[in-house]
């Protein structure tokens, strides 16, 4: 039973990894399509390699946001992407700080040994 487990959560594990993630802009895109009724729910899907599920939560999730925003209301909790994405825009804003406070350091330097050999000549 213990091999069976193991073999459970590595596969659990691959599908977890390997689960394709959707951007703002083709959630929006599949919405609206199956919006339009042109195909169905579950063809769309199909084509989307989308759990209807998922579909609809986004769906929910997307008139609920248009319906506050109708209402006036323009505070909204931040997505776990968005987050994501602020952190490692946060991350790399953090480095390229961290580079150019070094080079401005080194300059400094450089400028102070250029003063004392003046000051020597």
């Amino acid at each position: 039973m213990g091999a069976t487990q193991s073999t459970e959560s590595v596969v659990r594990e691959i599908a977890r990894r390997t689960r394709k993630k959707y951007g703002t802009e083709e959630k929006l895109r599949i919405i609206l399509e199956g919006l339009k009724g042109e195909t169905s729910i579950a063809e769309l899907c199909r084509r989307e390699g989308l759990n209807p599920n998922v579909y609809y939560k986004w769906s929910k999730e997307f008139l609920e946001a248009g319906k506050k925003r109708l209402q006036g209301d323009l505070v909204r909790e931040a997505t776990t992407s968005e987050v994501t994405d602020l952190r490692r825009e946060n991350d790399q804003l953090k480095a390229l700080v961290a580079e150019l406070s070094l080079k401005n350091r080194v300059l400094k330097k450089s400028l102070h040994g250029l003063d004392s050999e003046s000051a020597e000549q």
